[in-house]
């Protein structure tokens, strides 16, 4: 399985219990804010100032691993 930063947080969240700790660490803290359910990783990413291809490497990485 593997994520795109297309997909959407709420979907992100859903997919596997190891990726709202990751989403966490990397500074997004508002996971549980309705909005933020609809926004893409790619918009997340942007309002928080995060390189989205880097977490989203991440993300695959330890998704691969399990």
């Amino acid at each position: 399985m593997q994520i795109s930063k297309e997909m959407l947080i709420g979907a992100l969240i859903q997919m596997d219990d190891c990726i709202a700790p990751i989403l966490m660490r990397a500074g997004m803290h508002c996971l549980g804010c309705p909005a933020s359910q609809g926004e893409s990783l790619e918009e997340a990413c942007m309002v928080h100032g995060i390189d989205c291809e880097t977490l989203v490497n991440q993300i695959n990485e330890v998704l691969a691993d399990r």
